[in-house]
């Protein structure tokens, strides 16, 4: 399965962390608008992301639930039409939750900068270090210390477990 090097954080002022992405990158977010259900699963998670335009991706991953980098492995299969898939796993299986959010897309080399703005909880970044077959974990995670630190995201800014998960409790 591939894997990236993940971290999630709170963010308090995500209009500056906006402005160090874009120096840090030099370009422009990508605005995407995504509606996460996520399915009762009996390992990892399981969700079908929907796009704006009905198009999705089936994911399904597995990262420890902890603060700072964590690897993940992960899954997916693109969907031309995510209502029919979600209805179709829905029959099946349980819906745990949705979540519904806003993200801004960056990318710094290998990794993924998500600025996230979350229904019912506020504003979250994210750092996901696409790693190829055979890189080093230690590599990728301090690549994401190192994003971390540019972008002024403090160890105590952390969270871990999924937004799923924050709306939960």
């Amino acid at each position: 399965m591939p894997s990236n090097i993940e971290i999630k954080a709170r963010v308090s002022d995500p209009e500056a962390i906006l402005t160090r992405a874009r120096k840090l990158t030099g370009a422009e977010p990508e605005i995407i608008l995504q509606t996460d259900t996520f399915f009762h699963a009996e390992t990892g998670r399981l969700k079908i992301r929907e796009f704006a335009d009905g198009t999705g991706e089936l994911i399904s991953y597995h990262r420890p639930d902890a603060e700072g980098p964590k690897t993940s492995s992960y899954g997916i299969s693109p969907t031309p039409n995510a209502r029919v898939l979600k209805g179709v796993l829905g029959a099946a299986l349980p819906v745990r939750g949705v979540v519904i959010k806003k993200r801004l897309l960056f990318l710094a080399g290998r990794t993924r900068i998500h600025l996230d703005q979350v229904e019912g909880l506020g504003s979250f970044m994210e750092l996901e270090v696409v790693l190829a077959e055979g890189d080093d974990t230690k590599g990728g995670e301090q690549e994401a210390a190192d994003l971390m630190e540019k972008l002024g995201i403090k160890p105590e800014d952390l969270v871990s477990g999924a937004y799923i998960d924050l709306l939960e409790k």
